[in-house]
């Protein structure tokens, strides 16, 4: 302290000792608290893991860890669309919880080892068409439901009981309280299957009197899962009954196609059953291993710690606003961001390839890599906030192209799954390079992004063989060939690092494909003939879903603005800032009417032609920055911000696509956006908070002050940055990891001269 123990007080007069006192105090009153000293935030509080179950949002409520390996959710077992995750919030059934689920995801997979506790003896040997059909089904109702980051809990109104549920990164925790009447049970099914998935070959083991394994194998989205599973109940089973392919069978162990079984419990003194389940994709042995590492040993210390791991997750970012709602929207954002991709190695390192090869690697494996959405927003969020993570989600698809022999589309446990178009490992790649990311090695990345573009696959022939990809060689052409110029910029860029002078000539002309695909007289992005000629007859508002279609989950109104590397050269194009940003005006002010038969259920959140539930549309207001009219930005996305989020179950306009959606709200209430990955730098656009703080890896901070930003105060007026004036709409990654701030004076009206390049006529 000032005057330090070794000073004897007893040499000190009276004065200089009160002064010490005073000083001593002082100091103490104005001190920032030890990092010992703080205290949570308490950020959890205002998370809502119900947003995004209603609507089109396909969020799922149940527990997890950031990144974890398992997702114990509940399931209402019913196919359908909006049952992509296993539950909607329009539901009032539950079939069981299953303890893997996808977040958001257009397509439906997973819910495997379904266990469900129920009151009495029950034929398990049926066959269900309906949910409500299984004998093991139970109503439920929201009054008695409830969910917070790593914990969901529901009353089962049918047999009386009340489940809890948590996880550790490796193993789901349940627990059931019998209030009622009846015998304790536990059915666990691996039969049981939503929307495209379909077990091929389930096992269980009873190996003590409270342990059982088994494994799950299934065909779906993912071809080829494989789910090793072990659990061990918190009380002795006191019997059983065993069912394989439909019928009893009396033993221990049973393997089929289908097989389900029912566990019954001596109930004394307390009236829960907890039982604790790890899985693997590479074996029993490798479960059981998961399982004797798992982090907590109890229900109550998995619920603790994972509360405690969301909570220093959600303080990587602060922000301040007195309008709780949107703390809700942000912090509930932010959750979902932290949620996929999934931990998908063992404790041991390993993890099984799709060709079944068991892989064994020094870093953590993910899976669940939906790159066509995350590539945008979700990942660059990982860039900021997980960059040791992004260099093992590089790896990993290193690893998936040692096997392939080219980088990932979109996987899913471990399977790829080859939905959506171009290949989007490639900007995620260039990212972490240019980002400044270690880790992996840029010269074997540079060889898989440019051998998967060099392929024949997925229309790459004819662009190589027609400098574009005709409509009449394979459907969805125009979005396959612009997001191919931007993947083949971002191999140029790469190449140009590295000194493959060559390679960056060819890439970089192949990356200006897109021009051939420009309409002049109509300003959209059209299909064209393998003759030269386009496809008539043309409406820009057409769309089809998939098949005999120029677009992928869209029209052209959305396709159009796909050019993420090159907007000066697209400006110019449409002639000029001015008919280009008429055009941009009129895509919001447009008639929302979408015109054709089997339109994409994905355009959603309609803002006139601009869909926001779909990830085409995402950096589309940001293009008012690059053609000289921020101010234009600014609006927009504070419209955006205002109408496709909030905090009821229906609080996203679309798909959440495991963490994309999510991501862009993160990313543009904050005033920020990676409008272009790869160039790592962002726009800045229109923040709804009066101060963010983002807490980095390095320890610094970079925070972002609104200035008298209110609901009609969205415009900027100025901005300084680390108290330097910055007249200017971008701002690099490396300025934001230094730490500093930027402050942004808002206004009611906007500036007209803020940030305003001048764009080449």
């Amino acid at each position: 302290m000032p005057l330090g123990a070794k000073i004897s007080v007893q040499m000190l007069n009276k004065t200089i000792f009160l002064l010490a006192l005073i000083t001593l105090f002082s100091c103490k009153e104005n001190q920032e608290p030890s990092s010992n000293e703080k205290e949570d935030l308490n950020l959890t509080a205002f998370v809502d893991p119900f947003i995004g179950t209603g609507g089109h949002g396909h969020t799922y409520p149940g527990a997890t860890v950031p990144f974890g390996m398992v997702q114990v959710s509940p399931d209402n077992g019913r196919n359908g669309w909006d049952w992509c995750s296993g539950y909607h919030y329009s539901d009032s059934i539950v079939s069981g919880f299953s303890n893997l689920h996808l977040s958001g995801t257009g397509i439906g997979d997973l819910a495997d080892i379904l266990f469900m506790p129920v009151a009495e003896e029950l034929d398990l040997t049926g066959t269900y068409e309906n949910p409500q059909d299984r004998p093991y089904a139970s109503k439920y109702s929201h009054k008695r439901e409830q969910a917070e980051p790593g914990y969901y809990s529901v009353y089962l109104e049918d047999p009386q009981i009340k489940v809890g549920l948590t996880a550790t990164k490796r193993t789901g925790y349940q627990k059931y309280n019998y209030e009622g009447a009846g015998e304790a049970s536990v059915v666990l099914d691996l039969g049981f299957a939503i929307n495209w998935d379909a077990p091929t070959e389930t096992a269980i083991k009873i190996e003590n009197e409270t342990t059982i394994s088994g494994y799950r194998h299934s065909t779906g989205w993912a071809k080829n899962q494989k789910v090793f599973f072990v659990a061990e109940f918190s009380k002795p089973i006191a019997r059983h009954n065993l069912v394989q392919d439909k019928k009893v069978v009396t033993a221990d162990s049973v393997a089929g196609k289908t097989t389900a079984a029912q566990f019954f419990f001596n109930i004394d003194g307390s009236r829960d059953v907890i039982v604790k389940v790890s899985v693997s994709s590479v074996s029993l042995a490798n479960a059981k291993e998961n399982f004797a590492v798992s982090e907590a040993t109890d229900f109550e210390t998995a619920k603790k710690d994972a509360k405690k791991l969301w909570e220093d997750q959600l303080e990587h970012v602060v922000v301040e606003t007195p309008t709780d709602s949107l703390k809700t929207i942000f912090y509930s954002a932010l959750y979902h961001t932290q949620i996929a991709p999934v931990t998908f190695s063992d404790v041991n390192g390993e993890f099984r390839q799709e060709n079944d090869s068991i892989v064994k690697a020094d870093f953590t494996a993910y899976s669940t890599l939906s790159l066509w959405d995350t590539f945008r927003a979700e990942n660059p969020l990982l860039t900021l906030l997980e960059p040791e993570k992004v260099s093992d989600i590089v790896n990993s698809m290193l690893m998936y192209y040692q096997v392939h022999k080219s980088l990932p589309v979109w996987t899913l446990y471990g399977n790829e799954t080859n939905t959506m178009t171009g290949n989007h490992a490639i900007p995620v790649i260039a990212e972490a390079y240019f980002k400044g990311i270690k880790g992996f090695d840029a010269e074997q990345a540079f060889e898989a992004m440019k051998n998967t573009q060099m392929r024949d696959e997925r229309g790459l022939k004819f662009l190589k063989e027609y400098g574009y990809i005709p409509f009449d060689k394979i459907d969805e052409s125009v979005t396959f060939n612009l997001e191919y110029a931007y993947n083949d910029w971002c191999v140029a860029q790469m190449a140009k690092a590295l000194g493959h002078d060559k390679d960056y000539e060819y890439f970089a002309e192949r990356s200006r494909s897109y021009e051939k695909l420009y309409d002049r007289e109509t300003g959209f992005m059209r299909g064209k003939s393998s003759t030269g000629s386009w496809h008539e007859p043309f409406d820009p508002k057409f769309s089809r879903h998939r098949e005999n279609t120029d677009y992928t989950e869209g029209n052209a109104w959305q396709h159009s603005w796909f050019v993420l590397h090159d907007t000066d050269n697209f400006i110019k194009l449409h002639g000029g800032s001015e008919p280009f940003t008429a055009m941009l005006e009129q895509l919001f002010t447009e008639s929302s009417e979408i015109t054709g038969d089997h339109i994409s259920n994905d355009i959603s959140g309609l803002i006139g032609q601009y869909a926001h539930g779909n990830e085409p549309s995402h950096h589309i207001a940001y293009l008012f920055n690059r053609a000289g009219k921020p101010w234009r930005t600014q609006y927009w996305i504070n419209q955006i911000l205002k109408t496709q989020y909030n905090t009821t179950p229906n609080g996203l306009s679309g798909n959440e696509d495991a963490g994309q959606m999510s991501a862009w709200y993160v990313w543009s209430s904050m005033g920020l956006y990676s409008f272009n990955p790869a160039s790592a730098a962002y726009e800045i656009g229109s923040p709804v908070y009066e101060k963010s703080t983002i807490n980095l890896p390095s320890g610094k901070t970079f925070t972002i002050v609104a200035e008298g930003v209110s609901q009609e105060n969205f415009y900027i007026q100025s901005a300084t940055l680390n108290g330097k004036d910055f007249n200017q709409t971008s701002i690099t990654h490396k300025q934001i990891i230094a730490g500093g701030e930027l402050k942004l004076v808002m206004g009611a009206r906007p500036n007209k001269s803020w940030g305003v390049v001048t764009q080449a006529e």
